[in-house]
């Protein structure tokens, strides 16, 4: 791919990625899906997404020093997400935007994300929402669209400092108590009122009452998003009344109904 101009002032560098298509039905993007590269070192990190047989790219790639890399256009589709889904969407690459954090993950060590690195995805998120609109509560971890394959950029990334600037959305989670909760294996009507509220606020989730890994593996997307001190993969009150939470916040119509948290109540003291 030859050099392009950036879609935004905030790039230090362009470096081209062949690895992108058209976004299907011309689609305009409007969800930002952040990433960490899990690569212990970045610059072979970047070289991967610019490599034509690794068949992965993302449009930005950001330093751990704040470096803002512009590898696809953000009007072309980049090959980011993989399958996943998030609201029913099953193409997320034509819908979205795809911002890669170098961080070696969960495999390497994972360490913190530096302040400058975590500045500059705030600034470039911001710019991006402006230009896009693209609304705060479309700006996702790669973890809650591929719940079953992903945990980045995982608990450590530090949501709400991004959702003081605007960006993402955010509520404090609810304290951790002891109590009963439900886990895999589980099964009944409260679990499928979990499902259901999951599913409502965007989670590619079956809905049908049981417990399986597909919902632990969403639970614990959610978790690392939204309840990062402990992404244990149970359905606790502290996780449901944060989902609740989370539905007032961006008023979403349809919100869990108060009798889903009365039957979690009692099917959890059962």
């Amino acid at each position: 791919m030859t050099p392009f101009e950036p879609d935004t002032m905030l790039v230090h560098e362009v470096v081209p990625s062949p690895n992108h298509g058209p976004r299907a039905g011309d689609r305009l993007p409007d969800m930002i899906l952040l990433h960490y590269t899990g690569m212990p070192d970045s610059s072979q990190a970047l070289a991967r997404l610019c490599s034509p047989d690794s068949e992965v790219s993302c449009h930005y790639f950001i330093t751990e020093d704040g470096r803002i890399i512009q590898c696809v256009p953000e009007v072309l589709r980049a090959w980011h997400a993989g399958e996943g889904s998030w609201s029913g969407e099953t193409d997320v690459n034509s819908c979205s935007i795809g911002i890669e954090l170098a961080n070696p993950g969960h495999e390497h060590g994972y360490p913190d994300f530096p302040k400058r690195q975590i500045a500059a995805v705030t600034a470039l998120c911001r710019a991006i929402m402006r230009r896009r609109y693209v609304r705060p509560e479309r700006v996702l971890a790669h973890s809650d669209t591929a719940p079953s394959r992903k945990q980045d950029p995982g608990e450590k990334f530090p949501w709400m400092i991004l959702h003081r600037a605007g960006v993402g959305q955010w509520v404090n989670p609810a304290p951790i108590v002891s109590g009963p909760s439900f886990e895999f294996g589980d099964s009944g009507n409260a679990i499928k009122s979990f499902q259901t509220a999951l599913r409502d606020y965007g989670y590619g989730i079956p809905v049908d009452g049981n417990f399986d890994q597909a919902t632990r593996d969403v639970v614990t997307a959610f978790q690392r998003h939204f309840r990062p001190a402990l992404c244990d993969g149970r359905f606790d009150s502290s996780t449901f009344v944060t989902l609740r939470s989370l539905f007032d916040a961006a008023r979403i119509t349809r919100t869990p109904q108060a009798g889903s948290a009365a039957d979690a109540s009692s099917a959890t003291q059962a």
